[in-house]
């Protein structure tokens, strides 16, 4: 049976909620153009689904569907939500709900920012700066929540009290994508040049996909066109 919930980071998932579709839905998307469909797939038609992404053919790629519910901390979705062709998010609203005390994102290890990469890191901060730098974000976050708090405690409206939250609190989203575009976040974000969080979260929606549609995947990513 496919695992249908992945724990990604201290308190962040990633859940199939639900899916359309096949690899034989892919390969009779293709054919349709012939006038022919076919009941099971065969060994056959995975050379086909390679032709399809080899040669860029993908609309019948964005005849399938999955749907995933994802718990990450708002700077993941930050990134994620630049993935906007063939994707439709929709993400609970600070708006309507009031977040908890601990919702918050800790990393396990603080990394030094690279001295080639400019927008990346590298490595592990010296150990010992580790536990100040640990006790200098958690005093960050959790003031930033007692602030929160404070702020609604005084009639302030949530729509602005959530202002003050931090960019690790934790957000969660719908996630409705095509094969082709799960492909193309799953090719660019789980590259080591990525942020090592979205990493993880990458990883975790291939775990998902890949049972799912695992001729389609494989052919859009050894493409490297999905």
């Amino acid at each position: 049976m496919t695992n249908t919930e992945i724990k990604v980071l201290d308190k962040g998932f990633v859940r199939l909620i639900d899916h359309m579709g096949s690899d034989l839905s892919v390969v009779n998307a293709a054919r349709v153009s012939f006038g022919k469909t076919k009941e099971a797939f065969e060994d056959s038609d995975a050379k086909l689904v390679d032709y399809l992404a080899e040669h860029e053919h993908t609309s019948p790629f964005r005849h399938t569907a999955l749907t995933l519910h994802v718990k990450a901390p708002i700077f993941v979705f930050r990134q994620w939500m630049k993935h906007r062709i063939g994707s439709e998010f929709n993400e609970i609203s600070g708006r309507y709900v009031e977040f908890p005390e601990d919702e918050y994102f800790v990393p396990a290890a603080f990394r030094r920012q690279a001295k080639v990469n400019k927008q990346g890191s590298e490595g592990s901060i010296d150990e010992a700066n580790r536990e100040r730098a640990l006790a200098s974000y958690l005093e960050s976050c959790r003031g930033a929540v007692v602030h929160y708090k404070e702020l609604l405690a005084l009639g302030v409206c949530r729509e602005q009290a959530r202002c003050v939250l931090p960019l690790g609190l934790y957000s969660e989203v719908y996630w409705t994508v095509s094969l082709q575009a799960v492909a193309h976040f799953i090719r660019l974000r789980a590259d080591g040049h990525a942020q090592w969080e979205i990493q993880q979260y990458a990883a975790a929606v291939r775990e998902l996909v890949e049972p799912l549609f695992p001729v389609g995947l494989k052919a859009l990513l050894a493409s490297g066109k999905g």
